[in-house]
């Protein structure tokens, strides 16, 4: 599927690869990579190991490519393509907005929605947050999180973390925090301070995994969901 938006690639302070032509191919079914024309990539980036692999769509030369390895087809549907690693490089763009951890797939939507409903968060019978005024994110094949003030989180109950992840749709997580019950429970809440543009209605807000705590929407118990965060 042909990617409408330009694609850019910087490593080590330049540009790598600059492309308008660039294609979706989904390896994996949530999310697709890139695929960019091999002429769009800078001189002297991509250097050909002799090696090959092959992949369910076809045979590909392996090359060295920034700080990591990238694929070349010469034949099929792929013919005169380039996959890069994502972390071959040290960062992705789309226009001139940076996207994090993988392509942001075009059939799935992340909105973010203030909300007065009533939302409680609880662990081991601890109250661990309790606002009429949450942002409600809704991710594609993830339930809804909650967002809450930070007002309204016990932050008696938590403890910093090091811990730092990052999200194609949200950008970068400045805070994680785990929770001491009569045990830790580690990384249950995080936040974004800068988060992207259509998600900067939870900037600052704090969240949990819906997954790994006692959730309560207006007097009603939500059972935990299983998901890859369970």
């Amino acid at each position: 599927m042909p990617v409408a938006r330009r694609i850019r690639a910087l490593h080590d302070g330049k540009v790598v690869l600059d492309t308008q032509d660039a294609v979706y191919v989904w390896e994996f079914p949530p999310y697709p990579q890139y695929y960019v024309p091999a002429g769009d990539v800078a001189a002297g980036v991509l250097a050909d190991t002799g090696e090959t692999r092959t992949f369910p769509h076809g045979e590909a030369r392996v090359l060295t490519a920034g700080s990591g390895t990238a694929w070349q087809y010469d034949e099929g549907l792929l013919a005169g393509l380039v996959r890069f690693e994502w972390e071959a490089v040290d960062s992705w763009f789309e226009e001139d907005e940076e996207v994090f951890v993988h392509p942001r797939n075009p059939y799935a939507r992340v909105d973010a929605i203030k909300s007065s409903r009533h939302v409680q968060v609880s662990l081991d019978g601890i109250s661990l947050a309790d606002s009429t005024s949450t942002v409600i994110v809704y991710e594609t094949g993830l339930p809804p999180r909650y967002y809450f003030p930070r007002t309204t989180v016990a932050f008696e109950h938590l403890e910093p973390s090091q811990t730092r992840t990052a999200c194609p749709y949200k950008g970068r997580t400045t805070g994680y925090w785990s929770v001491r019950t009569d045990s830790l429970h580690p990384d249950l809440a995080w936040c974004y301070d800068f988060p992207t543009a259509p998600l900067l209605p939870v900037a600052g807000h704090v969240a949990f995994f819906n997954e790994k705590v006692d959730l309560t929407v207006d007097g009603v118990t939500v059972d935990r969901p299983v998901t890859p965060f369970s």
